[in-house]
């Protein structure tokens, strides 16, 4: 996409300041810097108003200030500097900063994103320009493997990248798909440098839970000819973590499987409230131990024959190589047929019905032992040109792939158990968070125990994309500018798991010398736990053979494909203009897409299996409007209107269906292939007051009319309106005696669906606030100091309804914080930096609609606070420090709006970095 200098002549109000001048002036971004001297060399007449800016911190910051200024659009930029400087272990820790973005993390480290409230699903990401998708493995606790849209951040290191921009209101030539933003990343290109670049950082990382020292590294090389027209780029990144991951959790809490006897009596009245209470499914110690190694290869060509003419060649390639052990020990609370078994010797009930203190004898104890290996690999290639056709006329394209592969071949569980124990658990005041689980001696000797399963499930997941764009830009005047494109993308998606059929103990007897002991942080003593090694040694567990066959055919249902196919064209007018003394500049345009949409799912058909391939179309036309107002020098107020949209998830179009037949009755249940998109109109009011150098308040209100959310509904329709093929129809139909065409069954006829469906919808609102400005009023070595912080406030409310369309409750939107804030203080001069970053999100809901009879479910909310320091002791060479997580934030999942119930309370150990950059 074109720097918005490109687009038309800047007016002469604001000429001095154009963004090209000052990012040239500042010195971050040389590309951009490279195309403001070629701006000036063209206009040799104008002169550049030059402000000095120290230090490469403050200049990226005043770079992307300047960025954002200039932009018709609400848009936020991290630039090169800022991305490296700061202590970020991934490129959702750099994104956090922004206004408005929250993240959720897994193992200690920024996984996914939303934006203004909405999540990971609802914001599409493009790399160099074309869209991509990553996913990676997760712990059950924040969702597992990434099958969805949402983009996994954790897969790259921020030392790639130059760029990362996230652009909160549409505009005709950014393609569709996003109801919450865009976000733009962009690796670095040679041009990007002056010359001849050598740079290269080391460190040494030290978590002090794991207790462990790893390593983390990165350099860059690039080059230019002597006549500036060839370049090219290689740069790389490698770090290892070593996490420690431990805490408690419960696995939701219940009211039901009453308790057998209380002190010995069936008949005890107060077994009538301890029955009636809630108390934890699976009270348990969880220790996970996570190897995250990641290596990042960047390589850019970058060809520009003449000032009119220019080539680039990226190419990204990142691997995500992990493995994750997963200990358990825990009572078992959640099966009828053990815990009438139970005797309850004492308890305690809070005022929310909460059992927050019990004991038992003869109690069932089950510990068990989880072993992962994951990996994701991530390839992308884009070929990108421009040309000056004419002194009026620039056409532009770009043609890509991008792969995203994850595998988790193995994904092994085994888990032992023994009857007849002492247990208790104590979550009352303060042990809510760190309850105290006392298990019986007989938890800790090795005899006796029995293996409950044997659980093989290896599974994975592949994205693709193809794409390719080509767009013109015809300048009618100084002041107008036409644009027109063309898009066309096909994105490819497929899942697989595999199990045994039966995940019994497949004849595993778990004797003495295939337990082993564990030491963990949490619990009174060491644990037992299973010994993979010792029982694949013993009984081959990986051979898939007899019991131990591992088949997707045992696990259809998680077996899946979708294919998109859309081709768009846009058509935008962009203008300047002046009434009186008040600069108008914006953009105007529609987008149109076309999308063909094919899935491919296990269905059961009068219960038969059957592999079926469901298709849907849809065409969508997206007008946008963008205006910025300048109505006195350093005022800025923007105004946004779009209609965009977000496909649906990729679970829910799975044709997974069960149609069936009885008698009169024609049911289909499952997956829907014919889900439309969520649609929204969004609405933007900004006001920027740029009252200083490098200084910015602004206030943005933003609203969303969200057409619909997609929930589970049932609905009567003929079966041609499904989406599904009609020979499913013929063959429910032709399934039993009595039926078929004669009986009136067809694909023609009213068959009742309880499927995803897109439901009533709702408005999402807020605003932000944004305020950043270095100290220089103040007097020297104060005035070295400066402060970015921002605020944003969102509220979105749906009405959640059960599949008959009956209202269940009115709740805050799934995943949305209703505040989040950041803030960062630093400190620059020639030879020392320091920083020190706050990152807050409240809390938000994961399920609006809980379960066990939890009225809902959510995540506590969290405050990171990182610090940074660096001391250039050369002109080459640079010492840094870097603390991350420094209050050793907390993951705490909760279930039941009064009851605060903990379900998940993790945490992760502070992280420090001792390292040295060389750069010539």
């Amino acid at each position: 996409m074109a720097t918005p200098q490109n687009l038309f002549r800047p007016h002469k109000l604001s000429r001095a300041l154009t963004l090209a001048g000052l990012v040239t002036l500042f010195g971050a971004t040389p590309l951009l810097a490279d195309e403001a001297n070629n701006d000036q060399q063209a206009e040799p007449e104008e002169q550049i108003e030059v402000i000095s800016v120290v230090g490469s911190f403050r200049g990226s910051l005043a770079s992307a200030l300047n960025q954002k200024r200039f932009e018709t659009g609400a848009t936020d930029t991290i630039k090169a500097e800022d991305i490296a400087d700061f202590p970020d272990l991934n490129l959702a820790e750099s994104l956090q900063r922004i206004p408005g973005v929250a993240i959720s993390r897994v193992a200690g480290e920024g996984r996914q994103i939303s934006v203004r409230g909405l999540g990971p699903d609802f914001t599409r990401v493009r790399i160099n320009g074309m869209e991509a998708q990553s996913t990676s493995g997760g712990t059950d606790a924040i969702g597992g493997a990434n099958r969805g849209r949402g983009f996994d951040f954790n897969t790259f290191s921020s030392d790639l990248f130059s760029e990362l921009t996230v652009r909160k209101t549409a505009s005709a030539n950014v393609e569709e798909g996003s109801l919450g933003a865009t976000v733009d990343l962009r690796t670095a290109r040679p041009f990007d440098y002056d010359g001849l670049t050598f740079a290269a950082n080391v460190q040494a990382g030290y978590n002090d839970q794991s207790e462990k020292i790893d390593p983390k590294g990165s350099f860059l090389f690039s080059n230019i000819n002597d006549d500036r027209t060839f370049g090219y780029l290689i740069s790389a990144a490698f770090s290892e973590r070593n996490i420690l991951d431990e805490g408690a959790s419960t696995v939701r809490w219940n009211n039901v499987n009453n308790f057998g006897s209380y002190r010995g009596d069936a008949e005890a009245p107060e077994l009538e409230q301890i029955n009636a209470a809630f108390r934890p499914r699976l009270p348990r110690y969880d220790s996970y131990v996570h190897n995250v190694k990641r290596i990042g290869l960047a390589s850019a060509l970058e060809y520009r024959p003449t000032q009119e003419t220019r080539f680039n060649l990226d190419v990204l390639y990142s691997k995500d190589d992990s493995t994750r052990q997963e200990a358990f020990m825990q009572g078992i609370l959640n099966n009828s047929s053990l815990t009438g078994a139970m005797n309850v010797r004492d308890f305690e009930v809070d005022n929310t019905n909460t059992v927050t203190y019990a004991s038992f004898e003869n109690a069932l104890i089950r510990n068990e032992l989880r072993y992962d290996e994951l990996s994701t690999e991530f390839l992308q290639f884009t070929l990108s040109a421009q040309h000056q056709l004419t002194d009026n006329l620039r056409i532009d394209g770009m043609i890509g792939r991008a792969t995203s592969k994850f595998d988790n071949p193995i994904q092994t569980t085994v888990v032992m158990e023994k009857a007849g124990l002492d247990f208790s658990y104590d979550y009352r005041g303060s042990k809510r968070d760190n309850p105290e689980l006392i298990f019986g001696a007989g938890a800790y000797d090795p005899n006796g125990w029995a293996t409950n399963s044997v659980r093989l499930r290896p599974l994975g997941a592949e994205n693709t994309f193809d794409s390719a764009a080509i767009n013109l830009e015809y300048m009618l005047s100084d002041y107008l500018t036409l644009r027109g494109g063309l898009h066309y993308k096909n994105f490819e998606f497929e899942t697989f798991e595999a199990r045994r059929q039966s995940e019994n103990a497949a004849g595993v007897e778990m004797t003495p010398d295939l337990i082993m002991n564990y030491n963990a942080g949490v619990g009174a003593s060491t644990w037992l736990v299973p010994n993979l090694d010792a029982i694949n040694a013993r009984y081959n567990i990986y051979s898939n053979t007899g019991d131990f066959v591992v088949s997707s055919d045992f696990r259809r249902v998680d077996n899946f494909s979708a294919e998109e196919e859309t081709l768009g064209a846009y058509l935008q007018l962009a203008f300047e203009t002046e009434v009186g003394d008040t600069v108008i500049r914006g953009d105007v345009g529609g987008r149109y897409v076309s999308t063909d949409q094919s899935s491919t799912a296990w269905a059961t058909i009068g219960g038969t299996q059957e592999l079926i391939t469901a298709k849907h179309s849809y065409n969508e036309f997206l007008p946008s409007l963008n205006l910025v107002f300048e109505p006195m020098d350093d005022v800025i107020i923007r105004f946004g209107y779009a209609e965009v949209m977000s496909r649906p998830g990729l679970s829910g179009i799975r044709p997974n269906v069960s149609v069936s037949v009885s008698g009169g009755a024609r049911t289909i249940s499952g997956g829907n292939p014919t889900l439309e998109p969520t649609r929204a109109k969004t609405y933007d009011l900004g006001l920027e007051l740029y009252f200083d150098n490098e200084s910015l308040l602004g206030v943005a209100l933003f609203r969303k009319d969200i057409e619909s959310y997609i929930q589970n509904l049932r609905e009567t329709k003929p079966f041609t309106e499904t989406g599904l093929p009609v020979q499913a129809a013929i063959d429910a139909c032709n399934a039993g005696p009595g039926y078929g065409e004669a009986s009136g069954c067809n694909e023609n006829v009213e068959w009742q669906t309880t499927t995803p469906l897109n439901g009533p919808g709702g408005n999402l609102y807020g605003y932000e606030v944004q305020y950043q400005m270095p100290f220089s009023f103040l007097p020297e070595f104060w005035d070295r100091f400066g402060f970015i912080g921002n605020y944003t406030y969102v509220k979105a409310q749906m009405n959640y309804v059960n599949n008959t369309g009956v209202v269940l409750a009115t709740r805050d939107l799934n995943g949305l914080s209703e505040n989040t804030r950041s803030a960062t203080l630093y400190y620059e001069d020639d030879k020392f930096a320091a920083r020190v970053s706050m990152a807050y999100r409240s809390q938000y809901l994961t399920n609006a609609i809980g379960r066990d009879n939890n009225d809902m479910e959510g995540t506590n909310a969290t405050r990171n606070i990182d610090a940074a320091l660096s001391y250039q002791l050369t002109d080459n060479w640079k010492l840094t420090f870097e603390a991350l997580n420094l209050t050793n934030e907390v993951d705490d999942q909760w279930v039941d709006s009064s009851g605060n119930r903990l379900t998940y309370y993790h945490a992760t150990g502070r992280q420090y970095y001792l390292g040295a950059q060389y750069k010539f």
